[in-house]
Order: C-alpha cells, then structure tokens, then sequence
C-alpha cells in the first residue's frame, strides 16, 4: 500500500531533511517511526526537502508499506513513536501513481522578518530579528518583480546540482502581521536557498538592482541569504 503523509515539524532540532549519518535529520527520524510501525517499507520521498533550521507546515511524503496498522490508523500509530518536534498530521492511500516529488504541482514557503525593536525569546527560532529601517513600500515592489519566469540563478549557491535556473512564481507578496513582515511565496519549484537569498536580497537591495538579478546573474551579485530559522515550508499543490 502506498500512503501519503503530510508532515509538520519544527527544524529547530534537525540538520536538514535528508538521512545522514550520525546527525539528527527529519527523514532519519521518520524512517526509525516507519520502522517500528511497518513490518516492511520502502521508497520514501518529500515534496520538500528542507534545510538545517527550516521548518514545515504540510511537508508531503510518500512511502510503500506492508502490514502495520491500516491508513485510516497510520498518522496516529507513526505519532506515538516520533518525537515531539515532528508529527504526520494526516495519512490517506492517495492515487496508485502519486509521487509525493514528482507529482507535485506548485510548493508555498513563507519567511517571517520579526520587526520589534527588542528581540523576543519566543521568536528567536521562528523568524530573522531584522530591526534595521526598512521601506515596506519598496518591499511590495520586490515582490511584484518576481512573478512570472525568471532565471534564479543569482539566488541559489554556485555549487549546486541544479542544471537550469528557470522557475515561475504564481504569487509573490509580502504581508504585515503584528510585529512580523512575512514574504509568501508560490512557485513550480524552488532553487537551494532560493527563498532566504531573495529575502535577504529584497532587504538590502533596492528593487531596479533586483529586476536586474532576475535577468541571471551570478550570485555574488545578490545579498545575504536569510537564516533558516525563518523559513516555513507552507504547503505543495497536487
């Protein structure tokens, strides 16, 4: 049987999504939960597979399994073996040709940039304190610039396994909450540590120098590349 799950952990605690040996990652964690659940399993695979610090919201995964408890008794079985910081918030027995990867359509990340003059314990793995002057006007404007299909290049590391750049954002758009400014972004796909180095780039640039980056730069002509701890992965559209 093949099953879908929909993960949502705090990254706080793992070194990135990815099996690694010796290090505490989201992927390790959940195959030690479908081990002791599952008599047999096989061919994991996510939607997302974030970095050291990034958080998830609905992550998606999918994996073949034999035995074990029914789907409908899936997400509560694998709950009572992972730990606190994670948790399959819903299992089902999705299409037989569903690849939680391949199949998907469009991801949704959002960054939270914490405004308040004071830095706050509550906040300090949730979102980058950014109390500098910021021209939230400007902000709206970088944003704008994103949609459609550009070459992300200049957002990515120059090490990199991607072989092309290309990438269409549906929406781009930067929302005031509170104490918080948060960029809400959806794409086809997402570039390696594309989402933190526009934030970074959108904060500390001004938006002509941005529509230039778009046209694919290289990355040293971009800005900082945000902290982790700020990104969430939202949701993937199937």
């Amino acid at each position: 049987m093949r099953l879908r799950l929909t993960l949502e952990y705090d990254g706080t605690g793992f070194r990135g999504w990815a099996a690694q040996p010796g290090l505490r990652t989201v992927e390790g964690t959940l195959r030690e939960a479908l081990e002791r659940v599952f008599p047999s399993w096989s061919e994991l695979v996510v939607a997302g597979r974030t970095d050291t610090g990034v958080h998830a919201l609905a992550n998606v995964a999918s994996v073949e399994v034999e035995g074990g408890p029914p789907a409908a008794r899936a997400s509560e079985a694998l709950n009572a073996e992972l730990p606190d910081d994670v948790a399959v918030v819903e299992a089902g027995v999705p299409p037989p040709d569903f690849h939680a990867r391949h199949s998907a359509q469009a991801r949704s990340y959002r960054y939270r940039v914490y405004r308040r003059r004071a830095r706050s314990s509550f906040e300090t793995r949730r979102s980058w304190w950014y109390p500098h002057p910021l021209e939230e006007e400007r902000l709206a404007e970088s944003a704008d610039l994103l949609l459609g299909e550009h070459d992300f290049r200049a957002f990515t590391p120059t090490e990199t396994r991607h072989k092309i750049f290309v990438r269409v954002v549906e929406s781009a758009v930067w929302h005031r909450r509170d104490d918080t400014l948060e960029l809400e972004i959806t794409a086809d796909s997402f570039l390696r540590h594309m989402v933190r180095t526009l934030v970074g780039t959108m904060l500390e640039r001004p938006p002509e120098q941005l529509a230039q980056l778009l046209e694919g730069r290289e990355r040293s002509e971009a800005g900082t590349t945000a902290p982790p701890w700020g990104l969430y992965l939202v949701s993937v559209r199937y």
